[in-house]
């Protein structure tokens, strides 16, 4: 099965994939498994207590407690799935996104609005610069304060994200608008942008797209032009990155026009 759904997916070039993959498959099989067993016992029962053996009815039905203890053994097992293995999973993914447990992450700080993705770098100060929303207009859409001076060496851009191959990323999430989804199909990653809220998200990427093209989506419908906030997603080499970085400049706007619909 495996193999039969991965024709179905997207390629996987994060470090963590592999995991979110395997995970999707376990799901599958556990369906596939209580599908088989369901449906057996309903037809099975559609059988068993068919008209022809049964003209007259019997409003008490089956006397037998088999199915009961099946469906308590399901849930002990959905409890146990649940509390000793997805909620410790999930608080170590969790507590990893802090950037200080990962090694010389990538940060950027990514605003949600309708219909454009804003990113935002730290520059070679690795802090970011004050953000006021009374300063947002159309050429700043992020509100920076140009006159903070954690700010001077930020780099902007729209629609268009960097990030360095084997080396973690740190993405800090949130919207000014509605609420938006972040999307990176190839980097298996998906996460609510929502308005008030800053919702930090790690990855590695393992491999650079020199000549493909990898898309941001939106995957929460956000509005009426829902369907063109997209953007593009680059992994660069170590040297490419920093080469991109500089060209950028401090503060400047790397405009970056979503592809066409087809």
């Amino acid at each position: 099965m495996r193999d039969f759904l991965f024709q179905f997916m997207p390629p996987d070039y994060s470090a963590h994939g592999g995991q979110i993959d395997s995970l999707i498959v376990a799901v599958h099989w556990l369906m596939l498994v209580m599908f088989v067993f369901w449906g057996s016992y309903f037809l099975y029962v559609l059988y068993r207590f068919r008209g022809s053996r049964n003209p007259k009815p019997d409003y008490r039905g089956m006397r037998s407690h088999w199915s009961t203890w099946t469906e308590i053994a399901v849930a002990v097992i959905e409890v146990i799935l649940l509390v000793g293995f997805s909620i410790p999973a999930w608080s170590r993914w969790a507590n990893a996104t802090k950037a200080e447990t990962l090694s010389h992450p990538v940060e950027v700080r990514i605003v949600a609005e309708q219909f454009s993705w804003n990113v935002q770098y730290p520059g070679p100060d690795g802090v970011f610069g004050r953000r006021d929303p009374n300063l947002v207009t159309s050429i700043n859409p992020l509100g920076l304060d140009r006159t903070d001076p954690n700010a001077k060496d930020d780099v902007v851009s729209i629609n268009n994200l960097h990030l360095e191959v084997n080396r973690p990323a740190v993405i800090h999430l949130t919207s000014k608008d509605v609420i938006h989804s972040f999307k990176l199909p190839v980097m298996r990653v998906n996460q609510d942008a929502i308005p008030g809220m800053d919702i930090p998200i790690h990855f590695t990427p393992i491999r650079t797209n020199r000549g493909d093209h990898w898309e941001i989506a939106c995957a929460q419908l956000c509005g009426l032009g829902h369907y063109r906030m997209r953007g593009q997603l680059y992994i660069d080499s170590k040297t490419e990155f920093a080469q991109w970085l500089k060209s950028r400049g401090p503060t400047r706007v790397a405009a970056l026009a979503p592809p066409p619909v087809n």
